[in-house]
């Protein structure tokens, strides 16, 4: 298996462009359990850890930019944790120390999977993914970039190089279920957002459909938010619940973190 390492992300771009068939790799914690497990064997791989420009987080004029190199440990700082309160609260479920050290923001986004921690705080905040090719660079919500089970609108020339979002300043947070409280993939997850400037309540889930997905309410309608969460939701049967488990889980995930955010 080749390696290819760029340093900046000219480099990387033009070596995505020339060997589309390499799997982006940043901070591992999922492209090498899938290797070690034998579930995939790319031809290459494209190791991003090098390229300053994916790394950290800027802002302006209110908005945020998110490197895709964003690490969760740093999202659990300020002072950006103060900014994505959800954000921060989803990183410090995630693994261990030594993952949430290594694991990125653009992983998750790359990996697509419908258990991602960070998908339901970034889509509670209506965040937009920035994806890059040697031809320019587009942005997607982020709704439209998650496509399915671990599929995404990613072309096989792109990057993910950084996440987009104006935050609400609303009372946020986080919540999800697993086995144990601890390095566990989520039976389900729920991150909810109050935007009283727009008037609405926005909640994301994960687990619980092909994709992480946004449920939105009038602030007047809150109450309805847990009932409109579950019937939103398509889960399965899978070793780690039942659909109907899931279900009765996000109503009352719904219920508390609603009520944590409005005491808040």
């Amino acid at each position: 298996m080749e390696v290819l390492r760029p340093r900046t992300l000219d480099e990387a771009l033009a070596l995505r462009a020339e060997h589309p068939e390499a799997r982006p790799i940043q901070g591992g914690t999922d492209v090498l359990v899938e290797l070690t497990f034998g579930h995939s064997r790319p031809d290459a791989l494209l190791d991003l850890s090098e390229v300053a420009e994916l790394r950290g987080f800027t802002q302006e004029d209110g908005a945020l930019r998110l490197g895709a190199g964003l690490t969760y440990t740093e999202a659990m700082r300020a002072p950006l944790a103060t900014r994505l309160p959800a954000l921060a609260e989803a990183s410090r479920t995630v693994g261990s120390p030594q993952i949430r050290n290594r694991g990125t923001i653009g992983g998750n986004l790359g990996t697509g999977s419908p258990a991602g921690d960070a998908l339901p705080p970034l889509l509670a905040e209506r965040a937009e993914v920035e994806l890059a090719s040697v031809s320019g660079t587009r942005t997607l919500p982020l709704e439209d970039f998650l496509l399915g089970v671990k599929r995404t609108a990613l072309a096989g020339d792109e990057l993910v190089t950084a996440v987009r979002i104006m935050p609400s300043g609303g009372a946020q947070t986080f919540a999800k279920v697993g086995p144990r409280n601890a390095m566990v993939i989520a039976i389900c997850s729920l991150a909810v957002v109050v935007d009283t400037t727009e008037g609405e309540v926005r909640a994301a889930f994960g687990s619980a459909a092909v994709t992480a997905k946004r449920v939105t309410v009038p602030l007047a309608d809150a109450a309805e938010l847990p009932d409109l969460i579950a019937e939103a939701a398509a889960p399965i049967d899978d070793v780690r619940a039942t659909a109907e488990y899931r279900r009765h889980a996000l109503r009352v995930l719904a219920t508390r973190t609603l009520e944590r955010c409005v005491r808040s």
